[in-house]
């Protein structure tokens, strides 16, 4: 038995999962949200471990076995959240500044002006943005009362929610380089913390947590921590890189969206660096011995979210699951187009003042072909993504595995397929990432080897291209002119 701690951004999720990789156990629980300023996001550090803890335990019960059947724990977290504790006490000695907060996007913005931006790009593989751990540490040593002084003298630490969870479980101040890789302070090609990048943003080592590989040794539970539990941690990941690992899409060429209300969309990029894409992040996507396989990343912003746009904004539907029957009903999209950039085009255009567009409006415009517009919107801004990593990839997507809500609608998967001309897979256990960290941890303590992973992962459903490309490049040549339009209308 395997307990699998996906710490999210809402609320924790635990899995047990069994030797067979069957889901056997199940627990979640919510925890506060606050927001002291407008753009400001925190979490209570002592609140999410006092959630996940109980809902471990829940997840065993409902597993019907006790903690100390477990054989190992893996974890699996909402990334680029920082956490700052005394490590002697294990007292959080902030709030948790979350993902989301913007904050400090004055300071990325001096870092800009200061000419920095390409050398974080390069050493990192990431943008210069709030969304990254490394400024909400800068943030915290300048702000908070007395922290800086602390860190340099060793009674203050920081780490993402994986570290803190870890210290919680171990007593032990580790992470992954999942995880290290979104902080900004973490250089790719090196495979550590960066000492230039560190100095820059004035962060003491000595205050970050030791990398270790995401698959293998994290510690051990300490007694009476988790009820009678005494396992190891044997894998840990951010949570889009576990997803990408619980889709067992483990050689180059596989890749993952999680379609939720926005998308995730990774790609195995292999065992060296990739090459820089402007539009694109490059992550580690997880390291077991010395090997560490990388990923390319792109966000996009809006695909669950213009579904519920479409509910809540016009009205026209009042549920998502009426959006298959009304695409459905559709020949073709009669030259119908959304773009549906309310907050911007993340990758590959990463442009914030592209705004929402429609394009191809006629008096015989129904809502079916907004509905339908929406969906292939969704369909295309992942072809969008997979085409800028594929331009820069040792190897074109061989098949694409699908996870999230949006799985659901059968028509968009076949859509999706078409668009990409391979195949797209729905997954027999949609909580992938859960799973990810199941497996992580499985093979971490010699339970299953990789190979075993990719036979114990099951597809639930198959959708083949069947459209000729030929006509999936007309499609496209359509949206490409819509997104034009969309970029840039903001800037003034």
């Amino acid at each position: 038995m395997i307990l699998a701690i996906d710490q999210g951004t809402t609320g924790t999720t635990c899995l047990v999962v069994d030797g067979e990789g069957d889901l056997v156990g199940r627990g979640y629980r919510e925890f506060s949200q606050h927001f002291p300023r407008p753009g400001w996001v925190e979490h209570d550090a002592a609140e999410i471990w006092e959630v996940t803890r109980r809902v471990a335990l829940e997840a065993c019960d409902d597993a019907g076995i006790a903690p100390a059947d477990l054989q190992a724990i893996g974890i699996t977290n909402q990334r680029e959240t920082v956490c700052a504790w005394d490590p002697a006490t294990g007292e959080p000695l902030h709030r948790a500044i979350v993902w989301q907060d913007r904050r400090t996007a004055a300071m990325c913005a001096r870092l800009r002006e200061a000419g920095h931006e390409q050398l974080i790009r390069e050493r990192t593989g990431l943008v210069l943005d709030p969304y990254f751990s490394g400024t909400k540490i800068a943030w915290l040593l300048e702000h908070a009362p007395e922290l800086r002084e602390r860190a340099e003298r060793g009674t203050a630490v920081f780490g993402t929610i994986d570290s803190w969870l870890l210290f919680r479980l171990t007593g032990e101040h580790v992470t992954d380089p999942s995880n290290a890789s979104r902080t900004m302070l973490y250089g790719l090609e090196a495979g550590d913390w960066d000492d230039e990048l560190c100095a820059l943003l004035g962060v003491p080592l000595r205050a970050l947590p030791e990398v270790r590989p995401s698959i293998g040794g994290f510690g051990t539970v300490r007694p009476g921590v988790l009820g009678d539990a005494t396992c190891p941690v044997g894998g840990v990941a951010g949570d889009q890189q576990a997803a990408l690992y619980g889709q067992a899409c483990l050689d180059p060429g596989e890749g993952k969206n999680t379609y939720g209300t926005g998308s995730f969309v990774l790609l195995n990029a292999g065992d060296a660096p990739p090459a820089e894409h402007e539009g694109l992040l490059r992550t580690v996507g997880w390291q077991i011995g010395q090997r560490r396989m990388f990923a390319y990343e792109a966000s996009v912003f809006a695909t669950g979210a213009a579904v519920q746009w479409l509910r809540d904004g016009l009205g026209i539907i009042s549920s998502a699951a009426e959006t298959e029957p009304l695409a459905d009903s559709l020949e073709g999209n009669d030259g119908v187009y959304l773009v549906p950039a309310f907050a911007g085009l993340g990758a590959p255009h990463w442009d914030p003042y592209a705004r929402g567009t429609i394009t191809g409006l006629t008096r015989g415009t129904t809502r079916a072909h907004l509905a339908r517009a929406t969906l292939e919107a969704i369909g295309f801004q992942t072809l969008d993504a997979v085409r800028a990593m594929e331009s820069v990839a040792a190897q074109p997507l061989r098949v694409l595995k699908a996870d999230g809500g949006a799985t659901a609608n059968r028509w968009l998967m076949r859509f999706q397929a078409d668009l990409l001309g391979v195949p797209v897979v729905v997954p027999a256990i949609h909580e992938t990432t859960a799973l990810g960290a199941a497996f992580m941890a499985g093979v971490g303590v010699g339970r299953w080897n990789q190979r075993e992973v990719t036979r114990t992962w099951r597809a639930a459903t198959t959708y083949e291209p069947t459209m000729s490309r030929d006509r999936a490049e007309e499609l496209h040549a359509g949206w490409r002119d819509a997104v034009g339009r969309s970029l840039g209308q903001a800037r003034d």
